[in-house]
């Protein structure tokens, strides 16, 4: 089962399983998910879609008798504008609704594998890095991205208890930036940003000097990334980053971009968001050592493809 199947990740994911011979429940509420996410799972005979909130106990939406093997816990916004316009949505999915997944398991008796998807942002504006699983963050409890980075600090607590207390076989990814086809050009971080203002031929806006870092992660590279991690035998209650230490600047992600597109577009400097990270860079050591686990697509060949899409997408409105 995929919970948040119709997001970005999910949906990819979804087709990973379903290449891989899996048969696949993917359950989404649709608030920030999109079913044309979903075309090419929805044809495939062994996907089944459920139009239900996985804050819910899974008893509320699940068909009676249904065996898991494994539960990819995947639904939450993910974005600042979106997690910050529904706060109560975000906050609950990733600590109610992990709950509530995990005392599904122990109340049907199965021992499905369980993965939760953390992020890069329970390190806050990180004092460490590149991080590693080890730093505990710096994150702040009551800021406006609390609602989402708190939550899943939250989420992997309670997958700790679950794995300590319940002997639940509990695996947590921290996802770094993430981005490819099927973004939502409206998602508000900067590559749909970036993609969408230099196909409109509009400035590039820049948040505070856009020396601030990001580590860009192609999204195949990813999926293949949560699928070693969720097929491993050796790996159980572990915490793991997941992610393509390639750092770039803001500003260097934007000129790529204009260099991609072959349009010239000015900068707009705004103000840098409230508690937005400085540096962003995952020490990658752990899983490559474990699982033999790198990224292989470069961030330029990825923001090629990844233009591409939003190229298509903006000729089909």
């Amino acid at each position: 089962m995929v919970t948040g199947a119709a997001g970005f990740i999910g949906s990819h994911l979804c087709d990973g399983l379903l290449s891989a011979g899996a048969t696949v429940i993917g359950v989404d509420n649709l608030l920030t998910g999109n079913k044309k996410n979903l075309e090419s799972a929805v044809s495939h005979p062994e996907f089944h879609f459920i139009h239900a909130d996985a804050i819910n106990n899974p008893e509320a939406y699940l068909p009676k008798n249904t065996k898991l093997d494994i539960i990819f816990h995947f639904a939450s916004p993910a974005s600042p504008p979106l997690y910050q316009k529904y706060p109560i949505e975000t906050y609950l999915v990733n600590s109610m609704g992990t709950h509530n997944l995990l005392q599904y398991l122990i109340a049907a008796n199965q021992k499905a594998r369980f993965i939760f998807a953390s992020t890069s942002e329970i390190y806050g504006d990180p004092k460490e890095h590149p991080q590693k699983e080890t730093y505990w963050g710096n994150a702040n409890p009551n800021g406006i991205r609390a609602c989402y980075d708190e939550s899943k600090r939250y989420g992997e607590m309670v997958c700790g208890v679950h794995f300590r207390n319940f002997d639940l076989d509990t695996r947590i990814i921290r996802i770094f930036n993430t981005f490819g086809p099927r973004m939502n050009p409206e998602d508000g971080r900067v590559i749909p940003n970036f993609m969408t203002q230099v196909l409109g031929n509009q400035p590039l806006t820049i948040y505070g000097d856009g020396k601030q870092t990001r580590s860009l992660c192609y999204i195949t590279d990813l999926v293949a990334g949560i699928l070693a991690i969720g097929s491993s035998d050796e790996i159980k209650g572990e915490t793991l980053n997941l992610g393509n230490p390639a750092e770039m600047t803001v500003l260097e992600i934007a000129d790529l971009i204009k260099i991609l597109s072959g349009i010239s577009s000015p900068f707009v400097y705004k103000p840098l968001p409230m508690d937005d990270p400085v540096q962003r860079k995952p020490d990658i050591t752990k899983i490559t050592k474990v699982l033999g686990w790198e990224p292989k697509v470069t961030p330029k060949d990825g923001l090629s493809k990844t233009l591409a899409y939003f190229k298509d997408l903006a000729s089909r409105q």
